[in-house]
């Protein structure tokens, strides 16, 4: 594809790449080398990156990925699990009554270890994947304050995000507007949150409505972040979704660096 030329900083609150050469089926899933090509063609001079999905703990593959991001233009967000389920039927209430943390979930301690290591900026979440961390993990969170990525949608919507992550008062950047795979009405719910919950950002990964696009950064201009959702989608197509929004050039200025910078300090020049 060809390069972009705009005027902005930009920076990715949301990109994806694979530490471990021998789990990429195909050239490119992840690789971070095309990760810095494609960001260099859209003019993204920095992104936040975090492992695929593992069976079992994430150490091994959160310490590949901070490794890669040395002399690199990437930040390193540590990706954390939990004994819970985050489904919200009777079955999940019953298996969430008898569960218990096992040597593969993340620990207080594990928490602490990466808030306090230089390499790692954050941490990210995904329930319907890894689990939902238990209330002291989540405590621990709020302790150190770093921001928490978290993928959003019908296997965790913006409603159990609400209820179980926002009581602890640390950032919570809520992924696709927190509508994957494209519902419109979670995207209209996580919009909604924004009124009552200051601790809550939406990232524009993958979310290609340009109404709810709109919407969120007119009535909410300092809480919407830019992300690309690489290595799904091109950070060409990211980019130039925001830039043919009809919203003012200030609105998209924050939109691709102001706010990110804010909340993931490392983005920042």
């Amino acid at each position: 594809m060809l390069e972009l030329e705009h005027g902005f900083r930009v920076v990715d609150v949301h990109a994806r790449v694979e530490p471990d050469e021998q789990r990429r089926p195909r050239a490119g899933l992840g690789d971070p080398e095309q990760l810095e090509r494609e960001m260099h063609q859209a003019g993204v001079v920095r992104a936040v990156v975090y492992p695929g999905p593992r069976d079992g703990d994430y150490l091994k593959a959160n310490n590949g990925v901070a490794r890669m991001t040395v002399g690199r233009p990437l930040v390193a967000f540590a990706r954390l699990t939990g004994a819970r389920d985050p489904g919200t039927g009777p079955g999940s209430t019953l298996r969430n009554l008898t569960s218990s943390r096992a040597d593969p979930h993340t620990d207080p301690g594990d928490v602490e270890q990466y808030a306090y290591d230089d390499r790692f900026c954050g941490f990210k979440l995904h329930p319907s994947a890894d689990g939902l961390p238990d209330e002291e993990v989540l405590e621990r969170l709020a302790e150190v304050s770093l921001p928490v990525l978290v993928h959003g949608g019908e296997s965790f919507t913006p409603k159990q995000v609400a209820e179980e992550l926002l009581p602890y008062e640390f950032p919570v950047v809520l992924s696709h507007f927190g509508g994957h795979p494209l519902r419109t009405e979670l995207m209209d719910d996580a919009v909604d949150l924004l009124s009552d919950h200051d601790d809550l950002y939406l990232d524009t990964s993958v979310v290609r409505y340009r109404e709810h696009l709109e919407r969120a950064i007119m009535e909410h201009p300092d809480r919407v972040l830019f992300g690309t959702g690489a290595p799904d989608a091109h950070p060409n197509v990211a980019v130039m979704e925001i830039l043919t929004l009809d919203v003012p050039e200030d609105a998209m200025r924050k939109v691709f660096s102001n706010n990110p910078e804010r909340v993931v300090e490392a983005l920042a020049p």
